[in-house]
């Protein structure tokens, strides 16, 4: 099937083509409108959809601006107080008149008439929405949005200074690669002292949002935290049960590759011990992978390796570069972190990150590509709630990404050494990267469990859970401040809770993808672009299977794609 990457802003039918989300006033009538319209017919219905669809990619749109504006700029204060005044003044007031749509929707005779293949999980979400809304939430939901993006603002000014001058903890990473071991020790020590100073203030921070999570459980009556938000997140097809089954797969069938992949890193530095500073290190003589120059040249370098794997991959970002809708290099007073940020009525999204020059700013880049190609093809959809798709769904298309562009990343090096070497350190990334996904989903867990913790009793907690996943070979020795503070640099804990699991299954998900394009790169390509397109107008297992998966993260599945990377991973390093 061929696909574009041609978009046009949506079309306005029932707002004005002019009008501008400023305040609620200007707002409110078109919520009445719709509230008060009768429905007399299954057309009529259909066509309430859409203006209600309309209405929501106009409001969720401008809030996605505002937050996109902030984050790249987070020193300027005008542009936190209109996202502020989003959170505060214009989302709150809407939600009443959301939940009264919703339950319009659903008491609606002719919902009955609608197509379930179509608008099957649309009307299972509504009705899980519904279920959620209580009017006491509102002031608490607009004050967590608020106080989320101060961790943005904290982490955002953090910079050190090295050799006379400053960079950002982003920028600081390079010198993590660098061969002299101890260029890499004193810079590591410099970030994490750096972190340390703002742990009181993220301390603080965290438990204020903790507060407000737990009491909008309560408020809607359920027994905790995690129950509620396992609701929230539209999480139908797993449970907690499934998450700590997952914790314990990843202890059997990943942590003894993490143990192998330490053990080479070891014996080729040729170090006593193996410290955190070395991770990144390459042994001596060999120069640390150097990419791409600046942002330009990473969009444009990657540009060319999508349009290796198929041409309307690299349209999609030829035309988000058309509209500006990318911004990727660190700098100072820009919020951490990496995102694609779907935009409902323009159509092609913004992908917002830090490069720095390094290795894993490619993987960034291509799997934030991904989550773009997913949301130019979800866009043609009818309705917004049909593209707003499963985040276990949304992962794979980036993840998958990530290993689907491998062999095509002679475009970044100039030379076949560089660039097996690259792949190398994807494969061992994708393999390492388990454990701390199943460290932040227990650590949640945890948190969410014993709502009365007070921060000593989270640190004792947190460790532990640490030392549960700690790999045999790494020594940590005399770095204890450290790593009892390392929890705080994981954004989601703060800005999406329970937001993690999704990467390890998605990963999951993603290497069966792979699998299929080593086979039949075409083939794979087709059923990746096929599952996305259809948004979430399928359940999440229907979409895997759409793609040519099982929806299965149980421990026999994790072993036997664990299996298949080491494969790979070892025919790798034999060519490196």
């Amino acid at each position: 099937m061929k696909y574009t990457a041609q978009i046009e802003k949506a079309a306005r039918h029932f707002l004005p083509t002019d009008f501008s989300v400023t305040d609620w006033p200007s707002l409110e009538p078109y919520f009445k409108e719709l509230l008060e319209r009768p429905l007399e017919s299954k057309q009529a219905l259909e066509q309430w959809l859409k203006d209600l669809s309309e209405l929501e990619a106009a409001v969720n749109e401008d809030g996605c601006w505002r937050q996109i504006r902030m984050t790249c700029d987070t020193e300027n204060k005008t542009l936190e107080e209109a996202f502020n005044f989003y959170c505060l003044e214009i989302l709150p007031p809407t939600q009443p008149y959301t939940d009264a749509l919703n339950k319009k929707l659903i008491e609606s005779p002719f919902v009955q008439a609608l197509d379930p293949n179509q608008y099957g999980p649309y009307l299972r979400n509504i009705r899980k929405n519904i279920e959620l809304f209580r009017e006491e939430n509102i002031p608490l939901q607009a004050e967590a949005s608020v106080l989320q993006q101060q961790y943005g603002q904290i982490t955002g000014a953090m910079s050190i200074e090295y050799n006379g001058n400053e960079y950002t903890l982003q920028q600081a990473g390079q010198f993590l690669e660098n061969p002299d071991r101890t260029v890499r020790e004193t810079v590591y020590h410099k970030i994490q002292q750096r972190r340390l100073q703002d742990r009181e203030a993220l301390n603080d921070l965290f438990n204020k949002l903790m507060n407000l999570r737990i009491q909008q459980a309560k408020n809607a009556g359920f027994a905790s935290y995690t129950e509620y938000r396992f609701r929230e997140l539209g999480r139908f097809d797993y449970t907690p049960a499934d998450c700590f089954s997952f914790h314990d797969a990843v202890k059997q069938h990943v942590l003894p590759l993490v143990n192998l992949i330490h053990r080479q890193k070891k014996e080729a530095l040729q170090v006593d011990r193996l410290r955190p500073w070395d991770m990144d290190a390459e042994p001596a003589g060999t120069p640390p992978l150097r990419p791409f120059t600046n942002g330009k040249d990473l969009l444009h370098k990657t540009i060319s390796c999508f349009s290796n794997m198929n041409p309307f991959f690299a349209d999609c970002l030829r035309t988000m570069e058309g509209m500006g809708h990318l911004d990727l290099e660190s700098r100072k007073g820009k919020a951490p972190g990496g995102y694609n940020c779907p935009l409902p009525e323009s159509g092609a999204p913004f992908i917002f990150m830090n490069a720095a020059g390094q290795m894993h700013d490619v993987t960034t880049m291509v799997h934030e590509g991904g989550h773009a190609i997913h949301s130019f093809l979800a866009h043609p959809l009818p309705l917004t709630g049909f593209k707003e798709y499963p985040m276990e769904i949304a992962e794979v298309a980036s993840m998958a990404m990530e290993l689907f562009s491998m062999d095509h990343w002679h475009t970044f090096f100039d030379d076949a050494k560089s660039l097996q070497r690259a792949k190398q350190h994807q494969l061992e990334r994708v393999i390492t990267l388990f454990p701390w996904i199943a460290i932040i989903d227990a650590f949640q867990h945890w948190i969410y469990s014993h709502p009365n913790h007070t921060t000593e009793e989270r640190t004792v907690a947190w460790l532990q859970i640490l030392e549960e996943f700690k790999d045999d070979v790494t020594d940590y020795s005399g770095l204890e401040t450290f790593r009892a503070n390392a929890w705080q640099r994981q954004l989601h804990l703060f800005e999406v809770p329970f937001y993690y699991i999704e990467y390890g299954i998605a990963q999951l998900g993603a290497i069966g993808l792979w699998m299929q394009y080593k086979q039949h790169p075409e083939t794979a390509i087709e059923n990746y672009c096929k599952a996305l397109q259809l948004g979430a107008t399928k359940t999440l297992p229907e979409l895997y299977k759409a793609a040519g998966l099982e929806f299965d993260f149980s421990p026999e599945k994790i072993k036997v794609l664990m299996d298949f990377v080491k494969r790979e991973l070892d025919a790798c390093a034999s060519l490196a």
